[in-house]
C-alpha cells in the first residue's frame, strides 16, 4: 500500500549520488536539507559555490546538509560528467557536501524528488525551475518550507536556516 501513496515528505524518495549508487533520502530524517540545482559553467557559480561552502562549515555540525544536483536544463552549463562535477565543485569551492547524480529538474524526464519539491513549493512564476541554483529549505521532517531563486544569495537564507536548526547567533 505505501507504494502507491503519494510521497508525503523528501524523505520518501531515493536518488542516485555522482558515482551511480541509491541513496535513501531518509537517511536525513532529522536534518534540516538545502537542496540545490548546481552548474559549472553559470554566471551565478563562484557566488553560490562559495556561499554553500561557508553555510555548510558553520552548520554542518548542527543537523545541517547541502544536497546538490547537477542540471544541464539551463544553457547547458553543467555539460561534464559526474566525476567532472564532483572534481569541480570540490577542488574549486571545497565542497564537501553531497553532490548527486546529473537530473532534469523540469520537464517530463524530471526527477521525482525535483517533481515534489515543485509541488510542494510553486515559485512566483508557477512550477518551474527558473535556472541554475534554485533553492529548496526542508526542515528536520523533510516538508518543505521555502523556496529561493537563482539569485538569492546562500548566505540570505541564514535567518531562516538558524530557525530551522534552533541555532542562536
Amino acid at each position: 500500500m505505501a507504494a502507491t501513496s503519494a510521497p508525503k515528505s523528501v524523505h520518501d524518495f531515493t536518488v542516485k549520488d555522482a558515482k551511480g549508487n541509491d541513496v535513501d533520502l531518509s537517511t536525513y530524517k532529522g536534518k534540516v536539507l538545502l537542496i540545490v540545482n548546481v552548474a559549472s559553467q553559470c554566471g551565478l557559480t563562484n557566488s553560490n559555490y562559495t556561499e554553500l561552502a561557508q553555510l555548510y562549515q558553520k552548520y554542518k555540525d548542527h543537523g545541517f546538509e547541502i544536497l546538490a544536483f547537477p542540471c544541464n536544463q539551463f544553457g547547458n552549463q553543467e555539460p561534464g560528467s559526474n566525476e567532472e562535477i564532483v572534481q569541480f565543485a570540490c577542488t574549486r569551492f571545497k565542497a564537501e557536501y553531497p553532490i548527486f547524480d546529473k537530473v532534469d529538474v523540469n520537464g517530463d524526464k524530471a526527477a521525482p524528488v525535483y517533481k515534489f519539491l515543485k509541488s510542494s513549493k510553486g515559485g512566483l512564476f508557477g512550477d518551474g525551475i527558473k535556472w541554475n541554483f534554485s533553492k529548496f529549505l526542508v526542515d528536520k521532517d523533510g516538508h518543505v518550507v521555502d523556496r529561493y531563486a537563482p539569485t538569492t544569495s546562500p548566505l540570505s537564507i541564514e535567518k531562516d536556516l538558524k530557525k530551522l536548526l534552533g541555532v542562536s547567533a
